[in-house]
């Protein structure tokens, strides 16, 4: 997940308002803060879901119930996230270029970051763990 989301991180980067306002190093702390924060989100939901439906035996057993519950507990942390920090507090803007998904207008690039990415990273772990 880390390198996922760095990678994901710098590519939807250009979405969001301190692409145009912000010096190097702003640009530099955000993109570093934000992977750190996706780590520690993604490190949260899968120990969540582990705690709640986990067994000894993943990711052999309960692989796909444990996959799919740790990607919604991402997207909707994301989802609070999005609007906490965009709508509420203002800590970030998006762009004019950023498509909105209602009902909070939440980013679709986060949206599908937290989607995708972690999907991704299971797949793979999948491979990893039967080889």
């Amino acid at each position: 997940m880390a390198g996922f989301n760095t990678v994901w991180e710098i590519a939807q980067f250009p979405l969001y308002q301190i692409w145009l306002e912000g010096s190097f190093r702003e640009q530099t702390f955000a993109i570093v803060h934000c992977t750190i924060g996706d780590i520690m989100i993604a490190a949260a939901s899968l120990a969540l879901v582990y705690a709640l439906i986990g067994r000894g035996e993943w990711p052999h057993r309960r692989f796909w119930a444990t996959a799919l519950a740790t990607t919604a507990f991402g997207v909707a942390y994301t989802v609070f996230s999005e609007w906490q920090n965009v709508s509420v507090r203002g800590s970030w803007a998006y762009r004019d270029i950023m498509p909105l998904v209602p009902p909070f207008g939440t980013g679709l690039a986060p949206l599908l970051q937290w989607t995708i990415l972690p999907l991704a990273a299971f797949v793979l772990t999948r491979r990893v763990s039967r080889a």
